[in-house]
């Protein structure tokens, strides 16, 4: 291990010769808006379903088993897409591989768009998922290892805000062009932000924590002198970095550093709220409230007018939790949230119990319960799902684990999409509901118990509280869990 002396020379060596750009700021929100595109390409491709679903059923004549899995095709991909894109990450960099990620989107959407039939249509809608998947394993990575601390909740979940964007916009698409445009210019059209990504990306700087392993501390500090606008700023980050690095084992690297005891508590809480932002719901109320509000009885541009109210709220909830989550708290705001979509989902069961008609009180209920759903869940657990796979893994284990993470995500993702349909018709549109109310109170008592506070902590800072075992919530006492050792 290097004496402080040593870590001194070390540090002043590398930052010494190191240029500070003049538009640091700039660049660092060029770089996180730009690889959060990638999350608007995840919504688009995602949420264009909700609408091309119905002329696609329509075309290829599928039953309801083919529906779900046209929907839910992409999700397999991702789960996969999620493992193997982490490889990547570790192997070639952050940066590289989004834009591996993004080369895949281009062909993926292409070959969506001009597929012949049903099954050519799940192959390449699957080929699709594992940019998908890798989006969500790479990106929150990448920007999480790019921010300042005080700044990382909020450039991490601009990622988050994409993906309201993206179904914001497919929901419009689906609304306004599927009589005019039909499903596959809609699909298709997602290739060109995807193209414009992979270009801009060869511009941007590298994440510093991957080059400090990969490349050295000096080009570390290089990357840094692009996004940082002071040099006292860049030797501080430098030098955390550079002890991180000195108390690493080459031991704990990959998937077997997730096995480590000190690890445990992050993989726990990590995993447990990626399973919940999935199971809980919120993305069989994107694939399927047209379809949920049609099957009740609702006419087809209602529903579909009901699917953009819904992406709207999501787009928006989104936006203000990436603007508030850094000052709330990633903790608080899931617990102050998760109640909330727990007594909208028991109001929207008891609404779609009572059958009733388009136009009616009760289906204007429905369509209450539905938005305040989407506003509570949007709103909290869904935007702090991306971002604790991002920062709660230590350095050594973190491609592995964000893989971990995400196939998380894409997994519960695919239970949930590739049974809704088959479970509304064995437990009912109410019983549903209250199934999956049942779902985010487990949610809320996880996060209760499990999911300490990483607000306003270095990523350093978190991996030491994990090595020194402190990383745990506790109840009764501050909020702020995990802060500066």
């Amino acid at each position: 291990m290097t004496n402080a002396n040593g870590t001194t020379a070390t540090v002043s060596s590398a930052v010494q010769s190191v240029e500070i750009s003049p538009n640091a700021d700039r660049t660092l929100w060029i770089a996180a808006v730009v690889a959060a595109v990638c999350g608007g390409l995840y919504g688009y491709d995602t949420g264009i379903i909700s609408g091309a679903l119905l002329l696609i059923t329509r075309d290829f004549h599928l039953s309801t088993v083919q529906q779900e899995w046209v929907a839910s095709a992409i999700l397999a991909g991702a789960a996969i897409g999620a493992i193997g894109f982490g490889w990547s990450s570790e192997k070639f960099g952050r940066r590289a591989t989004v834009i591996f990620v993004t080369m895949v989107f281009v062909l993926g959407s292409l070959f969506c768009a001009f597929a012949p039939d049903v099954n050519l249509l799940i192959a390449a809608r699957f080929f699709l998922g594992l940019a998908v998947g890798g989006s969500t394993q790479v990106v929150p990575t990448y920007i999480s290892e790019l921010a300042p601390h005080k700044r990382r909740g909020n450039l991490v979940t601009m990622f988050n805000v994409a993906i309201g964007v993206g179904i914001l916009l497919a929901n419009v698409a689906g609304l306004l062009m599927r009589d005019e445009w039909g499903w596959r210019p809609m699909v298709a059209a997602a290739a060109l932000p995807a193209a414009f990504v992979c270009g801009a990306m060869f511009f941007l700087p590298k994440s510093p924590r991957w080059t400090a392993r990969n490349e050295g501390l000096d080009v570390a500090a290089e990357q840094l002198g692009r996004v940082r606008s002071s040099r006292e700023v860049i030797r501080k980050e430098v030098r955390e970095i550079h002890t991180n690095m000195q108390n690493i084992d080459v031991t704990e690297g990959g998937w077997k550093g997730l096995m480590l005891p000190w690890v445990r508590p992050a993989v726990i809480a990590a995993l447990g709220v990626a399973f919940f932002t999935q199971a809980g719901g919120l993305e069989m109320m994107i694939y399927y409230t047209p379809t949920f509000l049609t099957d009740a009885g609702f006419s087809s541009k209602w529903s579909l007018w009901a699917s953009l109210g819904v992406a709207i709220v999501y787009c928006i909830m989104t936006l203000l939790g990436c603007l508030f989550v850094d000052r709330i708290g990633r903790r608080r705001l899931m617990l102050v949230m998760g109640p909330g979509a727990v007594l909208s989902l028991v109001g929207l069961g008891i609404s779609f119990a009572m059958h009733p008609a388009a136009g009616s009180m009760g289906s204007y209920a429905v369509l209450a319960f539905l938005l305040l759903f989407m506003l509570f869940n949007s709103g909290g657990i869904q935007v702090v799902g991306w971002l604790t796979g991002a920062e709660m893994f230590p350095l050594p284990m973190r491609g592995a684990a964000t893989s971990a993470h995400a196939a998380v995500l894409w997994g519960s993702n695919l239970v949930v999409t590739a049974t809704t349909l088959q479970l509304v018709q064995f437990l009912t549109l109410g019983g549903t509901m209250w199934f999956y109310a049942g779902v985010n109170l487990a949610s809320v008592i996880f996060v209760w118990l499990l999911v300490p506070e990483t607000a306003g902590a270095t990523l350093e800072n978190i991996e030491t509280t994990l090595r020194k075992g402190t990383f745990r919530p506790q109840i009764g006492k501050s909020p702020r869990i995990v802060d500066n050792v």
